[in-house]
């Protein structure tokens, strides 16, 4: 059995962590009427999980495939594409599937109306509701929130399509590619990123969640850049071999990573427009990177290695499940007039609570005990 990376697994429940105290203080800024959230940066998190997945996925399953090509054919050793696609449909789709019944749950709570507040049918619920559970992007004419989003069910499972997307462009391209050849391509995708943030993107790199082209192609850069960065990564991390380091990479690669998603808005602080450009460009194309080479070299025991073990397992199950309650806050915010009083924190710092809690409790009674059973079978 392949040794585990337990420091990265940790850091993936950190930035989910992070995904969702950015959520919550998005739906404040809404609330204040404010233009640019306090925890500005946050959504930097899905280049970090992308990075990861593709760091992953080399580490996990590269020499499954080259072990394939020495086989004679006819063989069912190995492991070919089919495999390796239900191997990702059961660890991701168990808890796609919650996270879109509880999207369903929370829209209709909130009264089956878009943001305008217009009424949706239930026939046209329905097949939204499909088309999520199939993770198949919805059509604008299908959009039941009237927002342009791509699973207004539940949002932030655009990034999940673009990890089954980047699973299938894996299967079938990348792993195949020399090490050589995927340095180029991560090369000609980071100019291509690049490119699309200054011009299309008008500055701004986190696209992806919205039916308008250009949305879609900045999300699908951000995955064609980051995906075979990560694999580029542990390929060279299994090349070199680099000595485990002897600082507390732990808490340095957490404490880095909460402060590189935190980061408020420098363009306001500072004046200078392009400002947040290039952080986020820098914070995808060089930090995150080197945070993930850092953090593969590290290495934990006792307690820490039962942190990082539990925020490995809570962070996906956390990342699937946390926006109907963002939904629920911001219906709330929009329908009460005074919902900010007194006690006024209360409400984000007990939805933080919940969604920890409600993840914690679907690791332990559901994803685990489904994955385990399909697994089986």
């Amino acid at each position: 059995m392949k040794p585990r990376y337990d420091i990265l697994d940790g850091l993936r429940g950190v930035a989910a962590i992070c995904v969702l105290i950015s959520h919550l203080f998005e739906a404040i800024a809404f609330a204040n009427g404010d233009a640019e959230q306090n925890c500005f940066h946050g959504f930097l998190a899905v280049d970090f999980f992308f990075i990861l997945s593709g760091f992953v996925m080399s580490y996990a399953y590269d020499d499954r495939w080259r072990m394939r090509t020495y086989l004679k054919e006819g063989s069912t050793d190995g492991m070919g594409i089919w495999d390796f696609c239900k191997r990702r449909l059961i660890r991701l789709h168990p808890m796609v599937v919650v996270g879109v019944l509880f999207g369903v749950l929370a829209f209709c709570i909130q009264g089956c109306t878009k943001w305008d507040g217009s009424h949706v049918s239930w026939s046209m619920l329905l097949v939204g509701t499909l088309l999520s559970l199939c993770m198949l992007p919805a059509p604008a004419n299908l959009e039941v929130r009237g927002n342009t989003e791509i699973f207004p069910l539940n949002g932030p499972h655009w990034s999940l399509f673009f990890e089954y997307l980047g699973s299938i462009l894996y299967a079938v391209l990348l792993v195949r590619m020399s090490t050589k050849v995927l340095r180029w391509w991560v090369t000609i995708a980071a100019f291509a990123l690049m490119l699309f943030v200054f011009t299309l993107g008008e500055g701004f790199i986190g696209n992806g969640w919205s039916s308008e082209p250009a949305n879609l192609l900045g999300g699908a850069l951000r995955l064609l850049f980051a995906y075979p960065m990560g694999m580029l990564l542990a390929r060279k991390f299994r090349e070199e071999k680099p000595s485990t380091t002897s600082l507390p990479a732990l808490l340095i690669s957490a404490v880095a990573l909460v402060v590189l998603l935190s980061v408020p808005s420098i363009s306001t602080l500072t004046g200078w427009a392009h400002a947040n450009t290039w952080y986020q460009l820098l914070c995808v194309t060089v930090f995150f990177p080197m945070l993930v080479y850092f953090g593969a070299r590290g290495a934990v025991s006792g307690k820490q290695k039962a942190v990082v073990g539990y925020l490995g397992r809570l962070s996906y199950p956390l990342y699937a499940i946390h926006y109907p309650l963002i939904y629920l806050y911001i219906h709330w915010i929009n329908t009460d007039q005074h919902p900010f009083g007194r006690y006024a924190w209360s409400t984000p710092v007990a939805l933080f609570v919940i969604a920890i809690v409600l993840a914690t409790v679907l690791v332990k009674y559901y994803d685990e005990p489904v994955r385990n059973f399909l697994n089986k079978k």
